[in-house]
């Protein structure tokens, strides 16, 4: 056997006894050695994708929805490259990903070779680990390297304290296919289970808090969790203010309005907390960023220490978990702010019934209108904003958004992979940039997984969230530099690759719209200008019916 294929299978068969079971692949030439391994294990389910960026958010959106590593793979060059942005989103969102880079050998390096340039921690700090894994040979001791060396690449990259990227740059030399000879220096088999069994350390001890009622537990993205916290924040009746990603919009604590009720200065004012205490990363809603440094305490609950989220440079702990005490006493804290929510929900819902089908009305209906156990992807400009601010309470749903560094790339791809890893239907609400900005994510070749994914498509021809940013004050240059209006029949789009396509232009299309199986598009056309209206008299109307309430 050569030493090209030896590594390739060994590695990938150590991976998947490690609990490997997807990998992703752009296909190239000098990843042939790892392909070839992974499309001969019938224990993986391989994805292929011809675009490098379409291929790494998909495999982004399978780690973060299952939960577990992902093998992403591409040949050398600049197809390493293009799996930076979702690297990037990983590390910051701690998604674990096992990205594994085809390269030259090093004599080939820096000579001009075809497709080869320096991949050597080509992802700087983005990455948990990296390791140049060298180039394979036919001696004794190197598949107890390949083995061990892939159970550190998929512990590393699991965490569980910090879980995120792990690259593994692999260089081989010609011949890169199988050339009928099986014979080793040593045996390849590996044992039972994996080479080196990783044990997890018992949980951190919790901080425990002095009683009190006046408490709020405030729920962002990637939180740990998030159930226990929740529970112990009504049994000790706190409100809970949740962004629709971060898993803890259900029950009768949650404030679905904090947006409103944070962004009137009367409210905000005679609701400074004793304490909060944050899970995950908030930084949705502006009014709710200026309320946190007005607490007394502030306590962040960060299962590794070494990286914890303070955007706001407010907290005054940093703890792996938090007891929160039952505390006696009466509800007038809590009641107050669900006097304001109900005020606040009763005035935009008024608003937003007679505005037609406007963005937030789409988000709002949207998410009534699908099914328990179902999951959606949210664009992270402006639908999951507008989800932020109109989304009700409710159980039963999933919704996940790339809010690490909150790009609008690869999010048709990231919907793609979360749905082939989620157990039910599948629903992406996004805007018309991002998905311009994916639309490679939809093709699939006709061997590929198919999800049940329905793609809802906000159409405003153009960048509307600049549209509520003071850049739409600057008339002259908005349009062409911000507005970037493109003209792009969404139709025609979806016809070039196939996939079902349906209009809505009145709310009550929307429920039967979304009904069907597979990938298929919704697209719903707005206006930037009456959207960025109707977000103004919603915040009127919500700081009305908040003074009116107090």
């Amino acid at each position: 056997m050569n030493p090209a294929t030896a590594l390739a299978t060994v590695l990938i068969d150590e991976l998947v006894r490690c609990g490997l079971t997807d990998v992703v692949l752009a296909p190239g030439s000098r990843s042939a050695p790892l392909a070839l391994a992974a499309h001969g294990d019938s224990r993986v389910r391989l994805h292929v994708r011809i675009d490098e960026r379409s291929a790494s958010f998909l495999a982004l959106g399978l780690a973060r929805r299952g939960e577990r590593p992902v093998a992403l793979i591409c040949t050398s060059g600049t197809a390493a490259a293009n799996f930076h942005p979702a690297v990037l989103e990983a590390s910051q969102s701690g998604v674990p990903l096992l990205v594994l880079t085809a390269d030259r050998p090093p004599e080939l390096r820096d000579t001009g070779a075809n497709q080869t340039m320096d991949q050597i921690k080509l992802y700087g700090a983005a990455v948990r680990w990296f390791s140049e894994v060298g180039v394979p040979e036919e001696r004794s001791g190197q598949v107890a390297y390949w083995r061990s060396l892939a159970c550190r690449a998929y512990q590393r990259s699991l965490g569980p304290a910090d879980p995120g990227p792990v690259h593994l740059n692999l260089s081989f030399r010609e011949p890169l296919i199988p050339d009928g000879d099986t014979s080793w220096c040593e045996p390849l088999d590996g044992a039972g289970g994996p080479w080196v069994r990783a044990r997890v350390a018992p949980p951190a001890v919790a901080l425990h808090l002095p009683p009190t009622r006046r408490g709020v537990l405030v729920v962002g993205d990637g939180a740990p969790n998030v159930r226990r916290y929740v529970a112990a924040a009504g049994m000790a009746g706190w409100p809970v203010l949740s962004e629709p990603h971060g898993g803890a919009r259900y029950g009768d604590h949650a404030m679905s309005a904090y947006h409103f009720l944070l962004g009137t200065p009367e409210f905000a004012d005679a609701h400074r907390p004793e304490v909060v205490v944050t899970l995950g990363r908030p930084g949705l809603s502006r009014p709710l960023m200026s309320w946190l440094p007005h607490a007394a305490e502030h306590i962040v609950v960060a299962p590794d220490l070494t990286r914890w989220p303070d955007p706001t440079r407010s907290a005054t702990q940093v703890a792996q978990a938090v007891e929160i005490p039952i505390a006696a006493g009466d509800d007038d804290w809590l009641n107050s702010w669900r006097r304001a929510e109900t005020a606040v929900r009763e005035a935009i819902d008024e608003v937003m019934d007679g505005s037609g089908l406007s963005e937030p009305r789409l988000a709002r209906d949207l998410v009534e209108a699908l099914p328990n156990g179902s999951l959606l992807i949210s664009g992270s400009s402006m639908p999951i904003r507008d989800l932020d601010q109109v989304m009700r309470p409710r159980r039963g749903l999933r919704v996940m958004a790339n809010r690490g560094v909150a790009g609008i790339d690869g999010t048709v791809s990231t919907a793609m992979g979360a749905a082939l890893a989620h157990h039910g239907p599948s629903f992406a609400l996004m805007g018309d940039l991002t998905f311009l900005h994916d639309q490679n994510g939809l093709i699939l070749g006709p061997r590929e997984p198919r999800p049940d994914l329905c793609l809802v498509v906000v159409n405003n021809d153009g960048g509307g969230i600049f549209s509520l940013l003071p850049q739409a004050a600057l008339r002259d240059p908005f349009e062409r530099v911000f507005g970037t209006s493109h003209g792009v029949e969404l139709a025609y789009t979806a016809a070039a690759t196939g996939t079902p396509y349906t209009s809505v232009n009145e709310p009550d299309q929307l429920a039967k719209a979304l009904r069907g199986e597979g990938v298929r598009i919704v697209e719903v056309r707005t206006d930037r200008e009456a959207n960025a209206a109707l977000h103004a008299a919603m915040r009127e109307a919500a700081q009305a019916a908040v003074r009116s309430a107090m």
